[in-house]
């Protein structure tokens, strides 16, 4: 009888089997159909779905999708989630600006010889100007000699008439500095004429010695007056320090702007907190000189290459390069509508408002449009200013730019498609006064991730941006001290606290310890990487200059994340053009 129940019992769990079988082949012969009913759907409701997905991630589209091997490239108007402060840089409350004199700096008083004199002519554009002037402070403290105010240069590419006292605070100048140089207006009168100085040059990045040597021996000789003229980066990078203060002395705090202007800038910064607590400052160079110079491709075709082909011919020096070298080498400066990219990428969303410098923008509003589009509330002095209010500037290039100096340094996002001699200024103005975050663009890698943007997701794409501006985001650290130009990196007038900084790693270590018991060191490395830079960690990021090694030469290291000056390389042969360049 046991034997019966058994058998019926095995004849029902193989029943139950059977069952089993044909209920799978059915359940797989269904989702076959449905897969190939799925895959023979139209190529419109395919796409739609996926970007309905994807909108449910990035909020809203700004831009029509772009599909490639399956992938789609959505720009979000929001900036998204990181977890990160955009608007300031992490680590700058561990360092501060400090440009005090040592002890052992003499009076200029007990040093400066009574009848030995000075006198500067400067070259360029107005922040072409202003290295000029800071540099030339520190030429007179190393010659022992009185300096006349600063000339400014009238006659070159940017034809402005403006003196020094019309763009700077001249009182302010000469008083900040009575302590360590003595500054006259004029040279005074010999015999109740007027003393023409004997005019010479020094050559560029003219060291302490070199000075002593070159232009020494002339003041002694010529009645101790000499003009030094064309004076621009005629001073070397490295210096003792206390010269080397000496220059941020000059250049973030006796460099005043004049009253007129520094009151319409304010007014300017004033307009655009109105509209918005924080704003982005960007100097967008894209000026059609300066795009027939670098010898890039932009996307024009045709009509491009022979309208900046026709503005080389001005300069018969230039020869043409590779475009496609010239990028892969980071000479191109980058478009608007690649910095409105860059920009989105790094978390600034649509609702954030521009500020942009600049002068003329070769494609005009067609080539702005991608960039309003990403970021539609923006602005310049022309809209937030009237015609008016803008009259006693408008007709002087120095004074207009010293406008939107101004506005530029107090942003709270400083950002530039190129590193000429504002960028370069302001970059070391902000470390200053504070490492306020300053975007230069890694332009010599980006390129690959412009170029190849339809191939992937918006996801991949921010996250690559994001992780090659690793070092170039005004962070404190990123330039080792001493490398780059000085006006660029100020590191010897930038101080650190090391006791904040002491306490910050101890806190960091317990931190880390308590996290290691709940996450592997792989989970953690991966969280690193995906978000940047580590809150409790100041990498020393390479600068520019270790970006790659160039085996191409000196000549090659041109425009565009240089770390020389815009133009060191050029000949003098082109003197409108070392000019036009350099700001």
């Amino acid at each position: 009888m046991a034997f019966s129940r058994r058998r019926k019992h095995h004849l029902h769990l193989h029943r139950l089997r059977s069952l089993f079988q044909v209920l799978s082949v059915v359940s797989g012969a269904l989702l076959i159909l449905f897969a190939i009913l799925f895959f023979l759907s139209s190529p419109d409701e395919s796409k739609h779905f996926h970007l309905r997905r994807h909108q449910t991630y990035v909020n809203e589209v700004v831009q029509d999708p772009v599909t490639n091997g399956g992938s789609v490239f959505s720009i979000p108007s929001s900036g998204g989630k990181l977890d990160r402060d955009i608007w300031s840089s992490r680590n700058a409350k561990f360092f501060y600006g400090c440009s005090n004199a040592s002890a052992k700096f003499t009076k200029a008083e007990a040093i400066t010889h009574p009848t030995r004199y000075l006198a500067i002519a400067t070259s360029g554009g107005l922040n072409q100007q202003r290295t000029g002037i800071t540099d030339a402070v520190v030429a007179a403290r190393i010659l022992n000699a009185t300096l006349v105010v600063p000339m400014l240069d009238q006659k070159s590419f940017w034809k402005d008439a403006s003196n020094f006292t019309d763009i700077f605070d001249g009182d302010w100048f000469i008083s900040f500095l009575s302590k360590d140089v003595k500054i006259i207006k004029q040279l005074p009168k010999r015999g109740g004429r007027t003393w023409t100085p004997y005019t010479m040059r020094v050559p560029r990045k003219c060291s302490e010695r070199c000075y002593v040597n070159r232009v020494l021996p002339v003041l002694l000789k010529r009645h101790n007056a000499v003009q030094l003229n064309k004076f621009d980066y005629r001073l070397a990078n490295k210096l003792d320090t206390d010269l080397q203060k000496l220059r941020c002395r000059v250049n973030y705090h006796a460099l005043k702007f004049a009253h007129p202007i520094l009151e319409m800038g304010k007014m300017l910064v004033q307009r655009m907190r109105m509209r918005s607590k924080n704003y982005i400052a960007l100097h967008l160079r894209f000026e059609p000189d300066m795009l027939a110079f670098s010898s890039c491709d932009y996307g024009g075709g045709e009509k491009e290459r022979n309208e900046l082909g026709a503005i080389r011919k001005r300069w018969k020096t230039l020869h043409k390069n590779n475009p496609d070298k010239e990028r892969r080498q980071g000479r191109c400066p980058l478009t608007p509508e690649e910095v409105g990219l860059m920009l989105r990428a790094l978390g600034y969303g649509s609702d954030v408002h521009i500020y942009v410098a600049s002068g003329e923008v070769y494609g005009g509003e067609e080539s702005l449009r991608p960039l309003k589009e990403l970021f539609p509330n923006f602005h310049s002095k022309d809209t937030i200013a009237t015609r008016k209010e803008l009259g006693p500037f408008s007709s002087f290039s120095s004074r207009m730019a010293a406008l939107d100096f101004i506005v530029c340094d107090e942003s709270d996002v400083f950002v530039t498609n190129n590193n000429g001699n504002m960028a370069r200024i302001l970059a070391g103005r902000r470390k200053y006064f504070g490492h306020k975050p300053t975007i230069r663009p890694n332009a010599k890698k980006l390129y690959r991730v412009f170029l190849g943007r339809k191939n992937m997701t918006w996801e991949e794409f921010a996250s690559r941006i994001r992780t090659l501006q690793r070092g170039f985001m005004g962070e404190p650290m990123e330039v080792r001290a001493g490398r780059g130009e000085f006006h660029e990196n100020p590191s010897t007038c930038i101080c650190e606290d090391s006791e904040a900084r002491e306490k910050l790693k101890a806190d960091s270590k317990h931190k880390k310890h308590r996290k290691l018991d709940d996450l592997s060191k792989k989970d953690v490395m991966a969280i690193d990487d995906q978000n940047g830079y580590d809150e409790n960690d100041v990498p020393e990021w390479p600068d520019l200059e270790d970006e790659e090694e160039d085996q191409s030469g000196p000549q090659e290291k041109l425009l565009y994340n240089a770390t020389g000056s815009d133009y060191d390389a050029f000949s003098s042969d082109e003197p409108e053009l070392e000019v036009m360049l350099s700001d």
